[in-house]
């Protein structure tokens, strides 16, 4: 069974070294309770769970999966008990309102915890998951009545969320949806339609189940500015809160799927079932979005887990692995034969799991700032850059983020050789768990259409130069630091190129809209290289001041890590520019009809 030690030292380094968390907290309304000592606490315990709780029902999970019966899906053996833990724990609460029952955290923290859960038992994290989403969207948009119904029970996890938005004949394209809603006599609406692939739809883990649904009202208009958000409960609360009555919501199956099999994915169909709207009539995207950018956060943190718990198994077998000897001689002498670790492939994917997981957990805990001083900060200057910051990395955490990811799992099997194909390993489920976040949430063509077309096009390029800005004036504060020049070189030059890119894909998107759908997958992976090539530079600024410390060896291998990344990893961004600027020609040059030429369909 693989192993799992939450990385709680880099965490302290990124929260407390890099980015200053003490402080960033003390600023905050309440900060006082989110003292390093609690943080510490609180970040020891949610490893403790996720490695002795979750762990373990990992691949028992994986190899069960879901059953459906009568209607009623069972979770795997464990999962019940493990939620109920988990509520008890007061875990789901943690960085939710104090007004509907949370602790009133910030949500960096809690982000940290979802790392822990996501590598150690991903489909088991994702039941409680959306659920957080869900209590946001209804917080944001929801009346004083949908609050004090399901807000609590959501907050205690108590209950738990779903967002449904995929169709049978449309996914991305949400203005497609055949979904209906009709308002009753008693100004409730009757909900009828059927959505896919909707992730903890129904199960046995929590007493109620919270739908929020996407439909269209009968005199709506053509299109996504037709679409209303309606909150539907499995069970219909009576008098006293308590779930009472069954709505009209079923399950009509269970998926059959390539990984997360711990996690009911189902198809749901609403037969006239009772709904509420939330938000004003064809508003309902806008209030879902809420719902939808947790989401894509959370998603990208899901491949961050999932490096993490790669690389720590692919270096634990490397240790230990016996297999030819060292190109230079022979490095264990008392052994039939060297570790693999000696080996330079096999150091080149172990350390790329490691700067990835690494990069990753930087460019997670720096998002997390902003959303942390959207949330609680006070309203101003300060406030607005988050938010143009949040909204500007949240597609680069999603996409780049589960790309990568991939990558680490993939590398991870490739250590382990013929034992990583095997099951007992466990290494195979890491691919086959990861590959789905390349895919849910919006895929990596939508979060790069997002990025590029949405968020740096749309703004006349003036978000992404919020960034640029920071990282400019970061290069020219350490242009002097000569133990910073391998760094602050490469990365002075990416910046300005990153300008320099942008521009050109707007030049060309004049002429032809096509230019922004094919630069957008290159941009949205060359921003990502750039932005934690940025965070590995400052990292080793903080790891080459603190080489005297007590902790010598975690800081130079941390500057190590950063060479690593900068000599081997972000070269791909050359890779990435090269293909930006060949524009979108030969991509358009064969006709639909053409594309079949030498077989027949």
């Amino acid at each position: 069974m693989p192993s799992y030690q939450a990385p709680l030292r880099d965490m302290r380094f990124v929260m407390d070294e890099m980015f200053d968390y003490p402080s960033h907290y003390a600023a905050f309304p309440n900060g006082e309770d989110a003292s390093p000592d609690v943080v510490s606490a609180i970040l020891e315990e949610g490893g403790r769970f996720a490695r002795e709780v979750l762990l373990p029902l990992n691949q028992s999970g994986d190899e069960e999966g879901c059953l459906l019966e009568g209607g009623e899906v069972k979770a795997p053996k464990g999962f019940k008990e493990a939620y109920q833990q988990y509520v008890e724990g007061g875990w789901p609460s943690l960085a939710a309102d104090p007004e509907q029952g949370g602790q009133g955290l910030p949500h960096s923290l809690a982000m940290m915890l979802s790392e822990m859960i996501c590598a150690t038992n991903l489909a088991w994290g994702m039941y409680p998951g959306l659920s957080h989403g869900a209590a946001d969207a209804l917080r944001h948009h929801g009346t004083d009545e949908q609050k004090a119904t399901y807000l609590t029970k959501l907050v205690e996890g108590v209950w738990t969320g779903t967002m449904c938005l995929t169709e049978p004949h449309c996914g991305t394209d949400l203005g497609l949806i055949k979904t209906r809603a009709v308002l009753a006599e008693d100004g409730a609406y009757h909900i009828t339609g059927t959505k896919i692939f909707i992730s903890a739809g129904e199960h046995n883990l929590a007493e109620n189940i919270v739908h929020l649904v996407l439909a269209k009202l009968p005199d709506a208009p053509e299109g996504s500015k037709g679409i209303s958000l309606f909150v539907v409960p499995k069970f219909l609360p009576d008098a006293a809160g308590n779930p009472g009555e069954r709505n009209g919501v079923s399950c009509g199956s269970l998926e059959h799927k390539m990984g997360i099999h711990g996690n009911a994915t189902c198809v749901m169909n609403f037969d006239g079932a009772t709904g509420y709207l939330v938000g004003a009539p064809n508003k309902g995207l806008a209030c879902m979005f809420t719902m939808m950018n947790a989401a894509r956060l959370g998603v990208g943190i899901q491949g961050l887990g999932l490096m993490e718990a790669s690389f720590q198994n692919s270096l634990s077998y490397a240790r230990d692995r016996l297999q030819m000897r060292g190109l230079s001689g022979v490095q264990a002498p008392d052994k039939v034969a060297d570790p693999i670790i000696v080996h330079p492939d096999v150091r080149r994917m172990l350390l790329t799991q490691k700067a990835f997981a690494e990069g990753g957990r930087m460019l997670v805990l720096y998002t997390a700032q902003m959303l942390d001083i959207v949330e609680h900060g006070a309203p101003g200057e300060e406030e607005e850059r988050a938010e143009t910051l949040l909204g500007l990395l949240t597609p680069i955490v999603k996409a780049f983020l589960t790309e990568v990811g991939f990558e680490c799992t993939n590398e991870g099997v490739q250590i382990f050789g013929g034992h990583g194909f095997i099951k007992e390993w466990g290494m195979e489920q890491l691919v086959r768990d990861a590959r789905i976040t390349r895919l849910y949430e919006g895929t990596t063509g939508i979060q790069a259409l997002d990025l590029l077309g949405r968020k740096v096009l749309m703004s006349q390029g003036e978000s992404l130069k919020v960034f640029t800005k920071e990282i400019h004036k970061f290069c020219k504060a350490e242009a002097d630091n000569s133990a910073l020049k391998e760094f602050i070189e490469p990365l002075a030059k990416l910046n300005a190129e990153w300008g320099e890119l942008t521009m050109g894909i707007g030049m060309k998107a004049m002429q032809d809209r096509e230019e922004v759908g094919a630069a957008s997958v290159d941009y949205l992976m060359y921003s990502g290289y750039v932005t934690v090539a940025y965070l590995f530079a400052r990292a080793a600024k903080q790891a080459a001041a603190s080489q005297d410390g007590d902790d010598t060896a975690f800081y130079k291998t941390k500057l190590n890590t950063a060479r690593f990344y900068y000599q081997r990893l972000l070269p791909r961004s050359k890779a990435h520019a090269a293909m930006i600027q060949a524009g979108a020609g030969s991509l358009m040059a064969i006709s639909s009809e053409d594309f079949g030429l030498g077989f027949e369909i």
